[in-house]
This record gives C-alpha cells, structure tokens and sequence, in this order.
C-alpha cells in the first residue's frame, strides 16, 4: 500500500485550465496505429520541436529503459434493466472479494440500495451499498466472468468521446501489449506505439519493460476541489515483476535513463521507490497525487499523450517539466492544431 506524501503545493485547480478548441479533441484514432505526430520538449531548457511518433526511436538514448504498462482493458461498460423498465448503464471498476463490484452507475441518485436489475444472459443484480464517491456496490446471482464482459460488455471509452463505441474500438483502444485484464481506461501513451515500432526500439538497444497498473475511475472524475492540496486522488493496483525491479534499480545505479511510457508508469514506478530510491518488486495500491514540487526519483523522461484542462495528469505533467513550459508547449500545440487526449497525438518530454 502506497502512503507516500507529496508537499503541500498551495496551488489552485484553476491554475491549470487552458483554452482548448473542441475540435481538436480526436474523436478517433489516427487511421493507422503509429501515425500520430509528437511534441518533443525539453524539461530543462523549455525549447520544443514537432515531430511524429514513428521517429520516437531516434529520441531515446540506446541503453535505456522504456517501462510500459501491460494493463488490458475490460469491456467494462454493460447495460442493464431497473425493475421498472429503465435502461441503466453500469461501468464495473473493481471485483470485490466476495465476488460483488464496486461500479459508476448512471443517474446515480436514483440507483439506491436494495434496488435490483436484470443484465444479459439472466444475470441479476442488487444495489447492496455504496461508496462517498457515489459508486455503488453491486451483489451478482453469478459470478461474472471475464468471457461474459467480452460478449456483453462495451468498450468504455471516455466521456469527451461522442460517439458509442465500434468494432474497431476493441483493437484501438488497446496497446499491442496488452495483457491483465484490469482497467476502465487505456493507459493511452501506449496506444502509439506497433509492433515495429517496439521492434526498432529493441533493436536500437532499449531494454523494454512491463509493469501493470489498472486504470481506475480517476480518470473520469474531474477534480472539483477549488486547492488541489484538498483533492482526494483515487486509489490504482499496480505490480512489478522482480526482474523488471532490478532491470530498473541496475539501471539507476549505472545512470542509464528510465523512460516511462504514460502516467501510469510513472505513477507505478514512483509510488513503489523507496526512500533510498530502491524500487522494490511486488503488488501494490497507489493514491499518489504527483504536483509541482515533487521530486522524481526513477523516472528520467516521458511519454505522454495530452491532457485535459485542470486535470491530475496536467498537474503531473507540469511537475515533471515546468507549468511555465508546459503551457507554452501546450499553447504551440493548440496553434498547430494537435489532436488531444485519449485518440490524439503525443508528447515526449526528455
């Protein structure tokens, strides 16, 4: 379990909002996996230079660590019907261990404790509790499997997305290297990256490594505290192989450069480190909230897509560089007209 604390930061929510176009939010992925542009910005001198992703190989130094997170996306979004005949649309976050799922449920004031509902393939379901965030506690006549998601479930993509989702959702909203089935939201750095292109990674010699954290509903939830000091940061699972924590550990000691492929990563491999700045093998949960004034202690450079004004991923990033940088960066991506967030293009921050 992760108790690490990050420092007071006094900073408001507000500071970090900027004024983003709505159709510059992707709506779908780049035809083809690997097309996307890239912004490169330097976290020391602020100076950035546009290019694509499938020149990313040339960006990364030859001995370093490229972390991935491996975390699948669950067909996570299912239907149900009320007792009364009402649509109501479930998103199921995490399997409890009774087997019952803690899930967003919509129009959640009406979905109270007791009520029951009918999902496919005569599976019913009852409200048995919920939680302050207002997600609800969900008890099943069956136990829900991972095939029956597959069949039943939809492709949760996220709110900013207008549209439902496609076939081709099932593929694109899923890193090639995905494996543990686990989250409601792609770990979308990742999204950019083919096969080939890992291929050339390798090749160059990059050691590429896996690590897991399951996307949780953070990632939906916008941050309403007016000081993000009073901002409860949701809580993630995450995994590290011991291999891939003593790839990384021999790395750091050598002064090779870990490069992490998204926040997830980089919120993996920072809330697992030690105060010695070991990082240690093994399972864990994480409510790491990263802002200005944290000190990184594994992570080097990093890949990551664009986020969404007054964000926790704003805020991590513009930890990770400068706000003042980021901004600017963010400013010239506006004016080029990148596409942004989960289907848009990417940003390595070196």
């Amino acid at each position: 379990m992760n108790n690490k604390k990050t420092i007071m930061s006094g900073l408001k929510t507000k500071d970090f909002d900027f004024d983003l176009p709505e159709e510059l939010i992707a709506q779908t992925p780049a035809n083809k996996r690997g097309e996307d542009r890239l912004l490169v910005l330097d976290r020391i001198t602020g100076e950035y230079t546009d290019t694509l992703i499938s020149k990313f190989v040339n960006l990364i130094d030859s001995d370093s660590v490229l972390v991935v997170n491996n975390s699948k996306v669950r067909k996570a979004r299912v239907y149900a019907t009320s007792e009364t005949g009402g649509k109501v649309e479930f998103l199921f976050l995490e399997e409890m261990d009774d087997h019952s799922w803690n899930c967003m449920v919509t129009k959640a004031k009406k979905q109270r404790i007791g009520k029951k509902y009918t999902f496919e393939d005569n599976i019913e379901g009852e409200i048995i509790g919920q939680k302050e965030d207002g997600t609800k506690y969900v008890k099943f006549s069956k136990e829900i499997s991972e095939d029956w998601f597959l069949k039943f479930g939809h492709v949760p993509l996220p709110p900013y997305i207008k549209r439902e989702d496609e076939f081709r959702d099932e593929s694109r909203y899923q890193t090639v290297y995905a494996k543990n089935e686990g989250s409601v939201a792609a770990p979308t750095a990742g999204l950019h990256f083919t096969k080939q292109i890992l291929e050339q990674i390798k090749a160059k010699g990059v050691t590429i490594v896996e690590v897991t954290l399951h996307v949780g509903m953070g990632t939906f939830m916008p941050v309403r505290a007016e000081n993000l000091d009073d901002h409860d940061m949701h809580w993630e699972r995450y995994s590290i192989a011991p291999e891939v924590a003593q790839i990384i550990n021999n790395a750091k000691k050598e002064g090779r450069k870990i490069v992490a492929t998204g926040t997830t990563s980089i919120r993996t491999l920072e809330s697992a480190v030690t105060e010695e700045g070991i990082l240690p093998a093994g399972l864990g949960r994480t409510n790491l909230f990263i802002k200005p004034g944290y000190k990184f202690q594994i992570v080097d450079q990093l890949l990551t897509n664009f986020h969404t004004p007054e964000s926790t991923l704003m805020v991590l990033v513009s930890a990770f560089a400068t706000k003042e940088s980021i901004f600017k960066a963010y400013k010239h991506a506006v004016d080029e007209k990148y596409r942004f967030f989960s289907y848009g293009d990417a940003m390595f921050i070196k």
